[in-house]
């Protein structure tokens, strides 16, 4: 059998090997058909060892090539004729962390995970090391094309503060970068406060976490909020926006209000129980009320710190974020704006189109919804956009009727990327901003998207978890794939490398491969050294009590895969 046969043979429905026999024949497949796999997932993963309720990791067996033929057949001799079309990187949720924060709620933790993370003050490192792997790679591991460029999916900050921003774009271009807020000589947050409820980590004092095995590290926090210098990625950049880029804690909605507590001196570390499930129960279902409530608490409801002010905490808006990225000083390997233009400035349109390569068109969508809550949805002009879009890169299309239509001035293959998946796209409120403006839904895109055969991938973040969804449809070139790719704050923390290819067969594949930090798997709890703080960051979100590592990880089949399809007009 080839190992173009036998990669088709590893095609599984429910994602998952049945032996580490069969496994190990994958992997070996995989190499056979890869240009190279090192430093991928393909050659080895992050995995988990000894019995105590703190795992540490250690490098374990690469994940194999899943070959999914959902929506078109696999046929033989295709690696022979393949061509390389297009090769690009995708970041998301990076969610990178001012712990320092007077706006934060790490007292809700049991209530909301994503409150607060043992390992939140790395996350600055842990995107930096990110960043170090992609420069480390040649390019992709079946095309061998370098990479044309890195799309963030947004939540690049977790508190859309000015000074996340700041580390986020000093990050992706290069610099100098002071992960710490208020007085740069010494940690202001939970994690010495000496309460039970969190991690305090160069204490010896008993807290929950170190109930549940989590080290002593000295100088933990000290080193964590060090200066460092950040590489800065060798190829271009973009950005998308996320949720928690445009509101408070990526829920609440931003009216203005709460800029003086942002840059205030007063930091709620507790508070009972009936306050914190009140106040966990209404940023769930009324961000005004847990607007209110987060006030009563700072005025004297909870456990009050003193901080130091930092007016660099101060939210910033959509058109402060697209500003931002023009700035010179951000340029890095470009391009200027990284796909915001003096335009969305002014306009506040946060979405725009972008070249990946020759014949292959990006289009960045902005799916937030600025009335609040964390999930998204897209106004009637954004959709409306979208379809002159993909008409004009489009030689033909379907009319809602499912008549072909034959027009448009170019005829691109076209991926789409946004934060919100088509799953995690129901709210329907009223933009604040836009009142009457009617919100559309994720069954609307994908509908819409189905029309346009030249449509062959949705890229997309926002839930943490590996998950490829097959859309399929009757006539096989109106199918295409959504690929949703898990967090770089939760584990398992990772990007994904994506490839476009030709078979030459009336088909096309997308092959979509995983990767890790630069950072070492194996830790040491007295290296807090940069290499060292990176490899913790990755281990210490593997033992978030509050986390799910296992589910966000998903199945082989949403790992790293060949993802088939109908070329359109095929």
């Amino acid at each position: 059998m080839s190992a173009t046969a036998a990669g088709a043979a590893l095609s599984l429905a429910g994602g998952r090997f049945a032996s580490a026999a069969a496994r190990d024949r994958a992997i070996a497949v995989t190499a056979a058909r890869a240009v190279r796999t090192e430093g991928t997932t393909l050659e080895q993963v992050a995995t988990a060892t000894g019995t105590g309720a703190y795992k540490r990791l250690a490098a374990g067996p690469g994940w194999p090539l899943v070959v999914r033929s959902d929506l078109a057949g696999a046929r033989t001799g295709r690696d022979d004729r393949r061509t390389g079309l297009a090769c690009f990187v995708q970041f998301t949720d990076m969610h990178l962390v001012d712990s320092e924060s007077p706006v934060r709620f790490e007292y809700l933790a049991r209530y909301l995970d994503s409150a607060h993370r043992p390992h939140e003050t790395l996350t600055v490192r842990g995107a930096a090391s990110l960043v170090e792997r992609v420069n480390s790679l040649p390019g992709g591991p079946y095309t061998g094309r370098p990479f044309s460029m890195v799309v963030n999916t947004g939540d690049i900050a977790d508190n859309h503060e000015h000074i996340e921003l700041d580390w986020y774009l000093t990050v992706m271009s290069g610099g100098t970068v002071t992960p710490n807020s208020g007085d740069p000589t010494r940690y202001e947050g939970v994690q010495n406060s000496g309460d039970a409820a969190y991690w305090n980590p160069e204490t010896s004092f008993q807290d929950a976490y170190k109930a549940k095995g989590f080290p002593e590290v000295p100088g933990f926090l000290t080193d964590a909020g060090r200066p460092f210098t950040a590489p800065g990625l060798r190829v271009p950049w973009y950005s998308t926006i996320g949720n928690h880029d445009d509101s408070i804690e990526g829920t609440l909605p931003d009216l203005g209000l709460l800029g003086s507590l942002y840059t205030g001196d007063r930091k709620v570390e507790g508070c009972d129980d009936a306050d914190a499930a009140k106040l966990a129960d209404a940023l769930r279902h009324d961000p005004a009320a847990a607007a209110v409530l987060l006030t009563e608490l700072l005025a004297g409801g909870g456990v009050v710190r003193q901080v130091t002010p930092d007016p660099r905490r101060q939210p910033f808006t959509p058109t402060e974020f697209a500003q931002a990225h023009l700035d010179p000083a951000y340029t890095g390997a470009g391009p200027t704006g990284h796909g915001f233009t003096s335009d969305a400035v002014s306009s506040g349109r946060l979405y725009y189109t972008f070249p990946i390569s020759d014949g292959v068109l990006g289009v960045s969508l902005d799916t937030t919804n600025r009335a609040g809550w964390a999930d998204g949805s897209i106004g009637t002009a954004q959709l409306d956009w979208l379809e002159n879009v993909l008409q004009s890169h489009s030689s033909h299309w379907y009319d809602t009727d499912g008549h072909v239509v034959r027009g448009g001035h170019g005829n691109q293959l076209i991926v789409l990327f946004s934060h919100h998946t088509s799953g995690t796209m129901g709210n329907l409120l009223p933009d604040p901003y836009h009142p009457f403006e009617q919100r559309h839904d994720g069954n609307t895109l994908v509908t819409l998207l189905q029309r346009y055969p030249n449509v062959v991938a949705w890229v997309n973040g926002h839930t943490h978890t590996n998950q490829i969804i097959a859309h399929a449809h009757a006539v096989p070139e109106r199918a295409f794939w959504e690929v949703n790719t898990a967090s770089h704050v939760d584990y398992p923390q990772h990007a994904r490398i994506i490839e476009i290819t030709d078979n030459g067969d009336g088909t096309l594949s997308l092959f979509t491969t995983l990767i890790e930090s630069a950072a070492q798997y194996t830790t040491d709890f007295h290296d807090t050294s940069d290499a060292g703080l990176a490899s913790l960051y990755r281990e210490l979100s593997y033992n978030d009590p509050y986390a799910t590592p296992a589910q966000k990880t998903g199945t082989a089949a949403d790992h790293n895969t060949e993802l088939l399809l109908a070329r359109p007009g095929s």
